[in-house]
């Protein structure tokens, strides 16, 4: 199988590759495409030789060129237009899509528009474009596999025939699992006063700045409600969240003759990478068995609302459909990265999107321009908010 790895360089790519080189026989990395870590993602290119990388702009793509050896066989491009090219080359079979944030928009549904073995960990792609990246994957019969721990755990859990129809596969309801993330059992007041530093200290998962800070939040679990609606064609009243702080089962599926299906594993990305990269087959992934003697018990909570007032959030932009999701998506973004800078407190990330899900109005979304589009209003109308606000 020839693969491209969008974000190759970030904590999914990373654990991409690592299942990859431990199927050498199996998996050919053609591209690989990286933002800030030119370094590291020169490292990557000569161990695994791909025909391309692809960075941001012209400056880093000189960078990278000085770093690789005179023998490398890597043409090294550059922006947005490079990033979708590489994820529909012909001869490619499979894209890892592990861009964070709307900036991985274009290059995911360029393959889905492709047809390619889409392995999706960039939730932003269903959350800001459910209905258009869903089109595009059925139009051009793409294979969509979810990479999110949870969203692969319910794909794993449901019916081998499931086709997003909840009545025929009798499924009741699906449990979305969450570890409550670092502020779990602190006292609500103290939450004002937290740091960047203490936010991105997730207790059970290796993860970017950005997705940590939503881990915190649980604006990712939020992200994630949606990203299921889309995926499994559930309504939102039909997708449960449960605090589970052992972070052992990934999700749940419900049946309606009182079956509960799960499944478990210890929590390390590169089981759900290598799922989604053999699937229907199973493969080394590197991590290692679960051990339930050492877990001893597994806990289970409802979400505190005012706690995570972000969840509440994402479940109303569901509801409210059209463009509500894709202004829930922006918003979250600039707050997160005022908090990040230290231009914002932590408990106005969730003030500062509920504004702008007020202030930009309502639209539907029937193309990628009319998502973009949205996209950059509610930036606009969150970096007004933030500005106000001295952030």
């Amino acid at each position: 199988m020839k693969i491209t790895v969008l974000g190759a360089t970030g904590s999914i790519g990373v654990s991409t590759l690592d299942v990859i080189s431990r199927h050498p026989d199996r998996f050919e990395v053609v591209a690989l495409t990286g933002h800030a870590r030119i370094e590291a993602l020169a490292e990557q290119c000569r161990r695994f030789r791909p025909a391309y990388a692809v960075v941001g702009d012209p400056e880093a793509a000189k960078r990278l060129t000085g770093m690789l050896d005179d023998d490398a066989v890597t043409e090294v491009l550059h922006g947005p237009r490079a990033l979708c090219e590489v994820a529909c080359l012909p001869e490619i079979d499979a894209v890892m899509a592990a861009i964070v944030g709307a900036a991985g928009l274009p290059p995911t549904l360029a393959a889905a528009r492709a047809g390619k073995r889409v392995l999706l960990a960039n939730k932003e792609a269903l959350v800001m474009a459910g209905a258009v990246f869903m089109a595009e994957v059925h139009r051009a019969g793409a294979l969509l596999l979810p990479i999110d721990s949870e969203h692969n755990a319910i794909f794993q859990s449901m019916p081998g025939d499931y086709a997003g129809n909840m009545a025929r596969g009798g499924v009741r309801r699906i449990l979305l699992t969450a570890s409550g993330g670092p502020f779990r059992e602190t006292p609500v007041e103290q939450l004002q006063s937290v740091t960047p530093a203490q936010a991105v200290a997730h207790p059970n998962w290796s993860m970017g700045r950005k997705i940590s800070v939503d881990s915190a939040t649980m604006m990712n679990k939020g992200l994630e409600v949606i990203e299921a609606h889309w995926l499994f064609n559930a309504p939102a009243d039909r997708i449960e969240v449960v605090i589970h702080p052992q972070s052992v089962i990934h999700s749940l599926v419900d049946y309606a003759d009182g079956s509960v299906l799960a499944q478990l594993g210890n929590p390390d990305m590169r089981t759900p990478i290598a799922h989604a990269l053999a699937w229907p087959e199973r493969i080394d992934s590197g991590v290692a068995p679960l051990d339930l003697f050492a877990i001893g018990q597994l806990n289970f909570e409802r979400p505190d609302g005012a706690r995570f007032p972000c969840l509440d959030l994402a479940y109303r932009a569901l509801r409210a459909g059209g463009n509500a999701a894709a202004v829930l998506n922006a918003a979250n973004e600039l707050a997160v990265e005022a908090f990040l800078d230290g231009r914002l407190p932590f408990l106005a990330i969730a003030d500062t999107i509920a504004a702008t899900l007020d202030q930009v109005p309502r639209a539907e979304l029937p193309d990628l321009d009319a998502v973009l589009e949205t996209d950059r209003q509610a930036r606009l109308a969150a970096a007004k908010i933030l500005a106000h606000r001295g952030g």
